[in-house]
């Protein structure tokens, strides 16, 4: 859909404020090409002595009431256009937002996440304006154009209409070269605004390491080179827009000149009255507003073509994961995988290969191995964010395509490597699982995670602000924070995905205890490179290359002699270690 179409199918969805910004700008331009006419009776009148003071005053005032009338219909039909040309920006703000919630990792790996939320401002504000200030400027611009043109020629002089619009073809060839310059430098100008922003949002997440590194000095250097990108841009956008002046007062200084000229031979020959020249002029001089307005209605559908160009492809960006499922609710029952395969997109190794499992309900299921054995991957097809490209993943006796994606979502409590926490306080980020749960209920869960003495010897304790993606807490806290709120929901499946990687054997002990007490009966994955956090479940998985090499539970695979059993009398002696 080009721009528009866009505006057009909106127009269509919301005529009812664009009717009406409509007629009360007809009436604008109607009370506005009443004047000049008017003013040129009182001046014929005056010259020929015709008319008294009485009519005088009668005349005046219906020019003051004209001035007001347009006043007031200004202010009306500029609330009805923008109104309606905000809606869009935010309904487009929703669209966008929806779209980016429903894409998985894959999507975001080919993204950048500053040009991203460029798109949700710069590049839906052009929009925007196009949807509302180019509109009203190319309506206002094109009535009162056709009607001065109207009044010049039959209410005035036909003669003098031709003279005054010969001009105008040039002006108009000069705005179609100036419009295609503006294009372009409007794309350059977001393209640039887009990669200073990405640039700005990664060196707020990484300052960190930047300053760890000494980088400030580097960062510093790309971001003015960005930045003075961005301006350059931007200023040959508005140089190609500054052109239409020059433009318009060429053609305006032309029209003028011819006017004047036929004007005074027409007046010496008595073929004209001086009244009618001074509306004429005053006509004119009412011309500048269509040219201006031609202008800036180019100017503003090149930026929002630009910047449509720009959001669309992301709009419409297929999902990396189809969401057609049928089924509102996860049915009881185990989680199977049978036969799975499956590699990343762009890569042609397979992360798993032929993988089957079976965690029934209510068990306790452990995933170990080396690094790059698949581990996570599991995790990540349980959560739909990538699909196998081969094999059958059931829940419950479902392929879990069938589910929604908000249903499965709803039915597992996800603890990633690297949890994520908002700007917010720490009971905040909390409570996220569980909308309304009670200090009470957060304070559980966070005892649950052995975080809640942490939190207590905070200055603000559970209040106490985590800064951006909690800066303010350390790794072991964050994953306990992250804990405490899967901890919080009553979802039937967990999933820990080495959650416990940045705590001490103790605590991480404690928390196992927690969460055998706590969600006794219900189903969990616990994926960990530590094997003391899942030499308790029920079952444990060794996978190697994608594949299982080893199976049982920890008193089996001990005897087995192999890959965990190595890893284990490894641990254990680093623990030794340590401990002394």
């Amino acid at each position: 859909m080009t721009l528009t179409g866009l505006i057009s199918q909106y127009v269509r969805q919301n005529w009812r404020p664009y009717l009406l910004s409509a007629l009360m700008l007809a009436s604008v331009s109607a009370l506005t090409v009443f004047i000049p006419r008017q003013v040129g009776h009182v001046v014929d009148g005056l010259v020929n002595g015709t008319l008294g003071e009485e009519a005088l005053l009668a005349q005046l005032g219906w020019l003051v009431l004209a001035g007001i009338a347009i006043y007031f219909l200004r202010v009306a039909w500029r609330l009805q256009l923008f109104a309606a040309s905000y809606r869009l920006g935010a309904q487009l703000r929703q669209r966008l937002y929806a779209r980016l919630c429903q894409q998985g990792p894959h999507f975001f790996q080919q993204k950048r996440t500053g040009d991203l939320m460029a798109l949700a401002t710069n590049d839906i504000d052009s929009v925007e304006m196009a949807s509302g200030e180019a509109m009203l400027a190319g309506f206002d611009g094109t009535l009162t154009l056709i009607m001065v043109v109207a009044m010049m020629s039959l209410g005035v002089d036909g003669r003098l209409a031709a003279a005054a619009l010969l001009p105008f073809p040039l002006m108009a060839l000069a705005f179609w070269r100036i419009s295609n310059h503006i294009h372009q430098a409007s794309r350059d100008s977001l393209d640039a605004f887009g990669k200073l922003n990405d640039h700005v949002q990664e060196t707020l997440t990484g300052v960190r390491t930047l300053r760890a590194l000494g980088l400030e000095d580097r960062s510093a250097t790309r971001f003015s080179e960005l930045a003075e990108a961005a301006a350059s841009a931007s200023l040959r956008a508005q140089r190609w827009e500054a052109a239409f002046e020059p433009a318009v007062g060429i053609t305006l200084v032309s029209a003028t000149a011819l006017t004047l000229g036929l004007g005074g031979y027409l007046v010496w020959r008595g073929e004209l009255t001086i009244g009618a020249l001074t509306a004429f002029s005053m006509y004119l001089g009412q011309l500048i507003w269509p040219m201006f307005a031609a202008g800036w209605v180019l100017a503003l559908m090149e930026r929002g073509r630009a910047a449509w160009g720009r959001l669309q492809p992301t709009l419409d960006a297929p999902l990396t994961v189809d969401d057609h499922g049928a089924l509102d609710a996860v049915l009881p029952g185990a989680l199977v995988f049978d036969g799975i395969t499956f590699s990343y997109p762009g890569h042609q190794a397979l992360a798993l290969s032929g993988l089957s499992l079976v965690l029934p309900e209510g068990h306790t299921l452990g995933l170990v191995g080396p690094t790059g054995a698949g581990k996570s991957t599991v995790l990540r097809l349980i959560l739909r964010q990538y699909a196998a490209q081969s094999g059958h993943a059931a829940w419950g006796g479902k392929a879990l395509q069938d589910y929604r994606l908000d249903a499965l979502n709803r039915a597992i409590s996800w603890v990633p490597q690297e949890p994520f926490l908002f700007s917010a306080s720490i009971a905040d980020n909390i409570a996220l699982a569980k909308a309304g749960a009670t200090r009470a209920e957060i304070e559980q869960a966070a005892r649950l995670a052995s975080i809640h003495d942490d939190i207590d010897r905070m200055p603000q304790g559970y209040d106490t602000p985590v800064g951006e993606k909690g800066i303010a807490l350390s790794g072991g806290q964050r994953q306990r924070v992250a804990i405490a709120r899967a901890m919080l929901t009553d979802a039937p499946l967990l999933l820990l995905d080495d959650a416990l990687s940045a705590v001490d054997t103790q605590t991480e002990t404690d928390i196992l205890h927690h969460l055998r007490t706590a969600r006794m009966g219900r189903t969990a994955l616990i994926v960990s490179h530590r094997l003391s956090a899942v030499m308790d479940a029920d079952h444990i998985l060794v996978l190697k290359d994608g594949r299982v090499s080893e199976q049982g539970d920890h008193a089996s695979l001990l005897e087995l002699n192999g890959w965990y059993a190595a890893q284990w009398r490894y641990q254990q002696l680093e623990a030794s270690l340590d401990a002394a």
